[in-house]
Formats: structure tokens, C-alpha cells, sequence
């Protein structure tokens, strides 16, 4: 299947969709949860600002989904999916800054694979689950470890994980991938800290969605961080996160401190 990158930008006070192709921008009619109608507007890339691929999502987060992450945080390996959700608020797109919480004391990055669901699905049997799938961008679950500690003890998460700005994603979505093999690197001003691969999931992409649309109604626009690879580490006020998927792009974001 062609892979397309598609874009969500704005351009002269309007915001559109479109296919990246090179250094133009092929706009689309409506949104891609529509359907993908080119309007035969052709925008320059370089005069475009990208924006997140999806302006409010539900956001389904997963944790302990590789093994090599489950034992650097001293956890089990899960039976069943161990899941939480971010609110809408959280989400930043490319270029935009994360905010450092003026109370927060150890800030992790996490860059993961993230599904973007295409259309409803209930009760999708998985190996039908990828028949719902738009595409997949890049994800970074930021997280306050202190905060994210103190909620498990007492088995909720949601604070930790749902700051204003703590769910990056972008820059692009692309269509037609292999979820099942897709490598996931995260550098921190520069310099390596994860270089993971989605074969090593513990739950694959069809297993998850078959298994939220068990229990909810999955929407156009839904987005599903599948999990961190090894290597999550602090950031800090000046740093620059970049999350890259080879077949998506580089999510991109500095740090800055909270005005």
C-alpha cells in the first residue's frame, strides 16, 4: 500500500489538511476522516505551520508495553493491557513548546508509535482491527514521575500523564504502515536516549483496538500511544525533545518554563 503523509497546517488564518508532497502541501476538501478528495489547491510547505494531526482527540495511553521498559521501571510484565487516558488539553503539535509545571520535580520523555483510528469501531474483531485505522503519527507521553507514583499507589493515573502540553504528537500521519514493525527513536538535545521497535510490543496494534472496542466505541480521530520503548529519561527547562519514526518524521519540541 502507498504510504501518504498527511498534514493538518494553517496557512494565512485558515486551517486545512493536506498530502505532503515534497515542499508543496495537496489540500484536501474536509478532513481526512471524510474521505481523502484533493481540492486541487496546491499550498507551499515552507510557508505552512504544522499543526498537531488531530486539533482534539480522545487520547488511550498504554503502559508497561515493552518488556524492556517494564524492567527498567522494576514492574511485571502485564496479562492485560494497562491503560489510562489524556485529556484533549495536553495535546501540542510540532514545533510547540512543552511546558515544564512550576511544581514538577522529575519530568520523563516517552516516544511511542501512535495509532490514529479512521472510523467507529465497536466490538472489531482484530484481525479486522487495521480495516479502522487512518494512519500513525508520532507520540511523546510526557510524564511527572512523582505525580504518576503518587496516583498508582493508589491505582488510578491520570494527573501525572494529562498536564497541560504533556502529549506531543505529529508531525505528520501516515498511512499504509506496518504497525508491527516500525522503529521508535527519541534523542534529547541531540543525543540517543530510546531506539525501540514495535515488533517488541507486548499487545500489537489489532490485539489493542479490538480489545477498547471490547468495551467502548472507538471514534474518527482517536488516538492510542501504544507504549514507550526503553530508555525514558528526565527532561529539563531548555532542552529539546525530538521523537522519530523514519516512515513518519521528527516530532520535534523544546522545553520552556511555565510563564
Amino acid at each position: 500500500m502507498t504510504t501518504l503523509l498527511i498534514a493538518r497546517y494553517a496557512l494565512n488564518d485558515a486551517v486545512h489538511y493536506g498530502i505532503a508532497d515534497g515542499h508543496s502541501l495537496r489540500r484536501l476538501l474536509g478532513t481526512p476522516f471524510d474521505e481523502l478528495r484533493e481540492s486541487g489547491h496546491v499550498d507551499p510547505l515552507e510557508q505552512a505551520r504544522l499543526l498537531a494531526p488531530v486539533a482534539e482527540p480522545r487520547i488511550f495511553g498504554l503502559g508497561y508495553n515493552y518488556k524492556a521498559h517494564s524492567q527498567e521501571s522494576h514492574k511485571p510484565v502485564p496479562d492485560i493491557p494497562v491503560l489510562f487516558m489524556k485529556p484533549s488539553t495536553a495535546v501540542i503539535g510540532p514545533d510547540d513548546e512543552i511546558v515544564y509545571p512550576p511544581h514538577g520535580e522529575i519530568v520523563h520523555y516517552e516516544g511511542e508509535l501512535t495509532v490514529v483510528i479512521g472510523k467507529r469501531a465497536r466490538h472489531v474483531a482484530e484481525e479486522d482491527a487495521l480495516d479502522y485505522v487512518l494512519g500513525y503519527t508520532c507520540g511523546n507521553d510526557v510524564s511527572d514521575r512523582v505525580l504518576q507514583r503518587r496516583e498508582s499507589a493508589f491505582g488510578c493515573l491520570l494527573m501525572g500523564k494529562g498536564y497541560d502540553t504533556f502529549a506531543p504528537i505529529g508531525p505528520f500521519i501516515a498511512t499504509g504502515l506496518d504497525p508491527s514493525d516500525q522503529r521508535i527513536v527519541t534523542r534529547v538535545n541531540g543525543v540517543v536516549r530510546q531506539d525501540g521497535n514495535s515488533r517488541d510490543l507486548v499487545f500489537s496494534v489489532p490485539y489493542l483496538i479490538a480489545y477498547l472496542s471490547k468495551y467502548m466505541t472507538l471514534l474518527p480521530g482517536d488516538l492510542i500511544m501504544t507504549g514507550t520503548p526503553a530508555g525514558v529519561g528526565p527532561l529539563a527547562v531548555g532542552d529539546t525533545v525530538e521523537v522519530e519514526i523514519p516512515a513518519i518524521g521528527v516530532l520535534r519540541n523544546r522545553v520552556v518554563s511555565e510563564r
